[in-house]
């Protein structure tokens, strides 16, 4: 899997740098992509996600399960 948001879709996007000379070069804009653990339908699975759909609350992190104590 790519760098691909599975929530928007998200992905590189290319174009050119350009200096001040005007000379024109090829670049790629890469997207922060996460990969998270969340809970999708009662299970866990890891998923990736980027960091504007995570801020906006488009999807919940798990919580981890912690051994009990005693």
């Amino acid at each position: 899997m790519g760098r691909i948001c599975e929530i928007c879709g998200k992905r590189s996007k290319a174009g050119n740098s350009k200096s001040h000379s005007n000379v024109k070069t090829r670049r790629v804009w890469k997207p922060n992509i996460q990969t998270i653990l969340t809970e999708i339908g009662g299970k866990r699975k890891r998923i990736n996600v980027c960091a504007k759909c995570l801020k906006a609350g488009k999807v919940k992190k798990a919580v981890p399960v912690t051994p009990q104590e005693g």
